[in-house]
């Protein structure tokens, strides 16, 4: 089985408990204002904008798509930058071996490994083949970064094979959320509320974004919602920074750190440890 793969992190302490391996999907069902990842939205378009910022050769076009040559990148990310499509030629197809093979021989160094993007669970059934190969031949945990937004079918799929979930909230209301993402939050609350109530939502993300979602009142429902359901989740708040950012928001400046002070101790009073700073 082949998955559409952005990009590999083989060291991270930001995606999960412990070390993990951070496995970026290509593609997402969402569109959101401030996406910090958006050359991972999108598939290729051969549009070849990046062929004509290219000056190092890395990129060529072979059997009708963009080529990519690691050897010859400078890092630049002009390619990036130029594409119109939210998408990016460095991401690669790989045969769901190959990644356990990977994997595997980092075993020794590794927790676990987590599945983000983009939105991973648009390759469900390829994350669940990784997932079962490398639990049968190791220890490792493995983790889904997502925004909600996913069927039932797949949800219920991924429950029965993973360790744990991280799930973006971009707002709790629905036309705050619609503005931000394109699309409605219900399946995302829905989702929520399913796997807040067993014992795999490892944390809620919640990223703070100026004029949108920074109300403290909208966030206290998220937390209280949270303390509601169980016991252990953890909300992490996460302040804006316009870095990656290619919508119009890239000149939104960073978010007021006093009023994400505020916000902190209000949400404080609700989930004490359990809610995280994000500095």
């Amino acid at each position: 089985m082949k998955g559409f793969v952005n990009r590999i992190i083989e060291n991270s302490f930001i995606d999960g408990p412990g070390n993990r391996m951070a496995i970026f999907m290509q593609g997402c069902n969402m569109a959101c204002l401030y996406c910090h990842n958006p050359e991972t939205q999108r598939m290729c378009t051969l549009c070849k904008k990046c062929l004509e910022v290219c000056s190092t050769g890395a990129l060529s076009i072979e059997e009708g798509r963009i080529k990519y040559d690691r050897k010859r990148c400078i890092g630049c990310d002009k390619c990036l930058e130029v594409c119109l499509n939210f998408s990016s030629p460095k991401y690669f197809e790989i045969e769901s071996d190959e990644l356990v093979k990977l994997i595997l021989k980092n075993e020794i160094f590794l927790d676990g490994i987590t599945f983000s993007g983009g939105e991973c669970t648009l390759q469900t059934d390829f994350i669940i083949d990784v997932v079962k190969k490398v639990k049968n031949n190791s220890s490792l945990t493995a983790f889904i970064d997502t925004n909600g937004l996913i069927n039932d079918e797949n949800l219920n799929k991924l429950i029965s094979c993973v360790d744990g979930f991280m799930l973006d909230v971009k707002a709790v209301d629905d036309y705050i959320h619609r503005a931000l993402t394109g699309v409605s939050n219900e399946l995302v609350l829905k989702n929520l509320n399913i796997l807040a109530k067993t014992d795999l939502l490892y944390e809620v993300r919640y990223v703070l974004v100026e004029g949108y979602n920074d109300s403290i009142e909208e966030i206290k429902k998220l937390a209280e919602l949270l303390k509601e359901l169980n016991d252990y989740t953890r909300l992490v708040l996460i302040p804006f920074r316009p870095l990656g950012v290619k919508t119009h928001f890239r000149n939104m400046p960073s978010f007021n750190r006093v009023k994400y002070d505020i916000i902190f101790e209000e949400v404080y009073k609700i989930l004490k440890e359990r809610l995280i700073k994000k500095d």
